[in-house]
């Protein structure tokens, strides 16, 4: 399994990505699982908003590097979150890396927790953060976003929330979230919809510019010798031919 059977309480479907023995990687399953859960939930008037989390320590890993998900396909998941006429909140609590970030970076709030991590590590797999800077770069602190870019390096829930990666860290997710919560079961869908529609605007107008270019760029990454051998190295434990 891959994402569990959905849940449902007072306006909120509760999303869980549920493959802890890939650490919630970005399967083609997975992708595919996750979108068609997320159109049942923007067609369904019972819903007000949809909170995607996770079980295991891991809230994404990022791509699966043994059955990766198309680009296009990945692309199409972070839209199609960003589009829905639901608000989406992510409930993290453990490590995301990665597409991950992605995946984070698309919902409209998230919280997190004292153990979640996170990094950006595709330029030490011979890669680089490409499709999924269509949601991040609009919404990351540009100088924070070229340091996490370009160096790979952890760093915790206060500061992804310093970074405006994330909405806010908390030492209880669930007690943070519920004003959060509650403030979303009092709105309207109408209301919803149309202030989700102004806040997006600017993300999904760079969806719209550049998504093709990064899906190519993406695509000529993975086929390239240096990310192959990054890519053996990681699934070997080994560091890549280049590191000094």
């Amino acid at each position: 399994m891959t994402l569990a059977a959905p849940t449902h309480e007072r306006g909120i479907t509760t999303l869980t990505l549920d493959s802890p023995a890939n650490r919630n990687a970005l399967s083609a399953r997975l992708v595919g699982e996750l979108s068609a859960a997320l159109a049942g939930c923007g067609a369904d008037d019972s819903v007000r908003a949809v909170v995607l989390t996770h079980t295991g320590n891991t809230f994404c890993a990022g791509a699966d590097l043994t059955a990766p998900a198309d680009p296009a396909a990945f692309v199409a998941l972070m839209r199609q979150i960003v589009a829905l006429p639901k608000p989406v909140v992510a409930r993290v609590t453990g490590h995301v890396r990665a597409g991950g970030l992605g995946l984070l970076g698309a919902c409209d709030i998230s919280a997190a927790g004292p153990a979640a991590t996170f990094a950006l590590t595709e330029s030490r797999l011979g890669l680089a953060p490409a499709v999924i800077s269509l949601p991040l770069l609009p919404r990351t602190d540009p100088r924070a976003a070229a340091r996490y870019y370009l160096t790979g390096e952890r760093f915790d829930a206060a500061e992804a929330a310093r970074i405006s990666l994330i909405t806010l860290a908390a030492d209880d997710v669930d007690d943070a979230l519920a004003p959060v919560l509650d403030g979303l079961r009092r709105a309207s869908p109408q209301g919803l919809r149309a202030s989700k529609e102004l806040v997006t605007a600017s993300v999904l107008e760079t969806f719209e510019q550049h998504a093709e270019d990064l899906i190519a760029r993406s695509a000529a990454l993975f086929a390239s010798a240096e990310a192959r051998e990054g890519m053996t190295a990681f699934l070997e434990r080994r560091d890549p031919a280049w590191v000094w």
